[in-house]
């Protein structure tokens, strides 16, 4: 097991390493989504059902799933480059400005009339507490038409960066041909393959260079309970074996992180000074990952970082973004 003080991360060193973040070039690949949010106000409940009334004040849309993984490499300084299917709706329009505005290239981003672009409207109060989710999408896999055009532009992209990412929520556009053809990309540029994972699709990760599953998937993945350090160990190294990667970062929330991989086998403490909201952190989590490997962290130190943003992420409301102002600071904090 590697010593304890590994996860303590130089603050000089972090600083450098985030700097270097700047235009190095990601490809995001995954399950593109639009959050949009309706906030109100609730004074009374329903006289037809016992329901709260929300009195409109407001609303705004945010970038989810893989686009917010894309969101978060651009504001960290990188160069994000995205690969995912939208429908020709109001919501994948939207969904594609906000990336243009983002920073996003958006070339490799493919349209399926056939599909709804995947769409989470919430329903919140003014104190971003939640009342009710309506989901727009279609969880059935991609058609083999759309799917071929996802490869050839994931291929297309893939050679231009220095670390490829899939994120996956299980919405259809990530299979085993496609992470076969990210690894195949991947052998020729010698790039990392960074998996955000969801465990019905485990056997599709096979090749993956680290795959970063939370605590809940880690449990159900293995059949393990993981609550101490040594059943992290013992999980996150059955966990690898399961998914047939090389490495493995279990997030553990408020117990911080577990890294193991043939060199380490590591826990990482928690940041988080203050938790608002967690949705959107593991986005965080891996686009940090990936800037890291490509501005030449080790796998170590990718984590710390990524661990750091981490901590940041959870303080704010929604699928949120850190600066390199941000996760600088909290280091050197």
């Amino acid at each position: 097991m590697t010593r304890p003080d590994a996860a303590a991360l130089d603050a000089q060193r972090a600083a450098d390493l985030v700097r270097r973040f700047a235009d190095q070039p990601v490809l995001v690949v995954g399950d593109i989504m639009l959050d949009r949010f309706i906030v109100g106000r609730v004074t009374r409940i329903s006289p037809e059902a016992p329901v709260p009334v929300v009195r409109f004040q407001s609303e705004h849309v945010r970038l989810g799933g893989a686009a917010n993984v894309a969101n978060n490499v651009a504001v960290l300084g990188g160069r994000a480059a995205l690969v995912g299917v939208v429908g020709g709706d109001v919501a994948g329009e939207r969904l594609t400005e906000q990336l243009g505005v983002a920073g996003v290239a958006v070339d490799g981003v493919v349209c399926d009339p056939g599909r709804p672009t995947t769409e989470k409207v919430r329903v919140v109060t003014e104190r971003n507490q939640q009342v009710a989710r309506i989901d727009y999408e279609r969880e059935t896999d991609i058609s083999a038409d759309v799917e071929a055009a996802v490869i050839e532009r994931a291929r297309r992209a893939g050679q231009h960066a220095k670390v490829m990412l899939v994120s996956d929520y299980l919405k259809g556009v990530v299979t085993r041909p496609i992470v076969e053809a990210l690894l195949g990309v991947c052998a020729g540029t010698n790039a990392p393959l960074v998996i955000d994972p969801k465990i019905p699709h485990l056997a599709c990760y096979a090749g993956a260079t680290l795959v970063t599953p939370n605590h809940h998937e880690a449990e159900i993945a293995t059949h393990m309970r993981i609550r101490t350090d040594e059943e992290a160990r013992v999980a996150a190294r059955e966990f690898r074996y399961r998914a047939r990667c090389g490495s493995a970062l279990i997030t553990r929330g408020e117990h911080g992180m577990w890294l193991s991989d043939d060199e380490t086998e590591l826990a990482i403490p928690a940041h988080a000074r203050e938790v608002s909201d967690v949705t959107g952190a593991g986005d965080t989590v891996v686009a940090t990952l990936a800037l890291a490997l490509a501005a030449g962290a080790t796998m170590i130190e990718a984590a710390v970082l990524a661990n750091h943003a981490a901590g940041i992420v959870v303080g704010k409301f929604g699928p949120a973004t850190v600066s390199p102002r941000e996760l600088i600071d909290r280091i050197q904090a």
